[in-house]
């Protein structure tokens, strides 16, 4: 009998998005290791942002439950303050965001050049050696002398 591939806490587990907020905030300290009450003052000071429910409890998510290990991490074993911490988050925030979008601008240049290179092919063979690459204007400043003027 195979075993059902490990969720995303490393339990043998259902499959469950890493950002679906599932646990309440008792079953996320405690995977987090912290008090709940922890849990909450992250929650005030932006560290953490778990779902809510229409009644507006707090559902963390196992990203969640992650960062807060994270955030454990930092303040324990590296001496990091709980700004030193938020900032860290942001810019890790920050760092995918960006990532993210080099990324979509790298598959945004594969397109256009896969573009150019069929519009490349679609001209006639015989038309192909009229063709001349086509060199960028230059905003580059060149100073001349005359060859007497030093």
């Amino acid at each position: 009998m195979t075993r059902p591939p490990a969720g995303p806490l490393g339990n043998a587990a259902p499959s469950v998005a890493d950002d679906a907020p599932v646990f309440v905030i008792s079953v996320a300290a405690e995977l987090a290791g912290m008090h709940a009450q922890t849990l909450r003052q992250y929650d005030r000071l932006g560290l953490v942002s778990p779902g809510r429910t229409p009644g507006g409890g707090r559902r963390y998510s196992p990203r969640d439950v992650a960062l807060l290990r994270e955030v454990q991490r930092l303040s324990q074993e590296d001496g990091v303050n709980l700004a030193g911490i938020k900032r860290i988050i942001e810019l890790e925030s920050q760092v995918e965001a960006l990532q993210a979008r080099v990324h979509e601008l790298l598959e945004e240049l594969q397109h256009s050049e896969n573009r150019r290179m069929a519009a490349e092919a679609a001209v006639p063979a015989v038309y192909r050696a009229d063709l001349v690459p086509h060199r960028r204007q230059s905003s580059a400043l060149v100073v001349w002398r005359p060859g007497g003027a030093r």
